[in-house]
């Protein structure tokens, strides 16, 4: 696999882990002191628990914790990796790049397997575009631009989407997800609460 040329994933920032490990013992408590986690943080026991409760099924509502841990990050994908992401119901879109108001205007960027003929044929095709900007122009230049069209948008996620996306895509074929993979392996006690 080539390395790429670009960083897929940037600005990673994860939100609540502490907090998320010790609420995974509410369902079994019998009295909840929000104060605990300011004074003593989160337990060898809490993190044992935590870590034997993410392990569980996916979908068994016991890992359910992992929904808490909050991941922001920015995620640049091509065209043809997007749709893939879209299916997943909490890896939701915080701002991205516009293809539809942007793209006769964008430093247009393409991973590196992308046919450098298609893109020079795009570029003309934007060329042209800008050269003359009419509503044809525009409409061939929007419906002609190359799956290996890089865009970048910030999202937002948390542990238990991660966790299924990693199960769904570790294997996946294209290259953008076994980075995104890579990525979710190492995010903070990723392995030990049963993400990966």
């Amino acid at each position: 696999m080539k390395k790429h040329d670009y960083n897929i994933i940037d600005n990673t920032y994860v939100y609540d882990l502490d907090e998320s490990i010790v609420a995974s013992g509410y369902p079994m408590a019998d009295k909840i002191n929000p104060c605990n986690l300011e004074t003593r943080g989160a337990t060898n026991g809490d993190m044992k628990r935590a870590m034997r409760l993410g392990k569980a099924p996916a979908g068994s509502g016991h890992d359910c914790y992992l929904k808490g841990i909050i991941v922001q990050f920015d995620l640049t994908l091509t065209k043809q990796a997007w749709p893939e992401a879209q299916r997943y119901h909490f890896l939701d879109f915080v701002s991205s790049m516009s293809a539809m108001h942007m793209l006769a205007k964008m430093d247009v960027r393409f991973i590196s397997y992308t046919d450098r003929k298609i893109i020079d044929l795009f570029l003309d095709i934007v060329r042209d575009y800008n050269q003359n900007p009419s509503e044809e122009n525009w409409r061939r230049m929007i419906y002609s631009y190359p799956s290996g069209l890089l865009l970048t948008a910030r999202m937002t996620t948390n542990y238990l989407q991660l966790k299924n996306i990693y199960a769904q895509r570790k294997n996946h074929r294209l290259p953008e997800w076994k980075v995104v993979c890579d990525w979710i392996k190492a995010l903070p006690k990723a392995k030990e609460l049963g993400v990966v």
